[in-house]
């Protein structure tokens, strides 16, 4: 097993093809340590080198509701007022701490996420 730092994207792609030769490997092998070694290595470039953005913080409550099917109304029903709920959504009205720790709660989305700042519509 040689492994060395992933410093150009000739090294990441190597790495990469070697994880999936790798993949299958047993824990506790040295196949499976030199598994574990490849990918601990290959997040560390690729957050360095392809780092993913938070989303917008109502963007995120949107796509968590369609992941789980649910509608305005249920949004609204959790916050207490559907018409909050569609100030919300027009970025019409910020979300307020109470509303954040009942997002965080009741549909698991990160509080660093929901805090970040974003643009309102006058």
């Amino acid at each position: 097993m040689e492994i060395k730092p992933i410093k150009t994207e000739e090294d990441y792609d190597f790495a990469l093809e070697r994880v999936n030769v790798l993949f299958d490997a047993k824990p506790n092998t040295e196949e499976g340590d030199e598994l574990d070694i490849l990918v601990t290595l290959i997040e560390k470039y690729e957050k360095i080198h392809y780092p993913i953005p938070e989303p917008d913080p109502i963007e995120a409550i949107k796509f968590v509701m369609e992941q789980r099917g649910l509608t305005d109304a249920d949004l609204g029903i959790l916050l207490n007022s559907r018409s909050r709920v569609t100030e919300i959504f027009k970025k019409k009205r910020a979300l307020t701490i109470k509303q954040i720790r009942v997002l965080t709660k009741e549909l698991q989305i990160p509080a660093s996420i929901l805090i970040k700042e974003y643009s309102l519509i006058p």
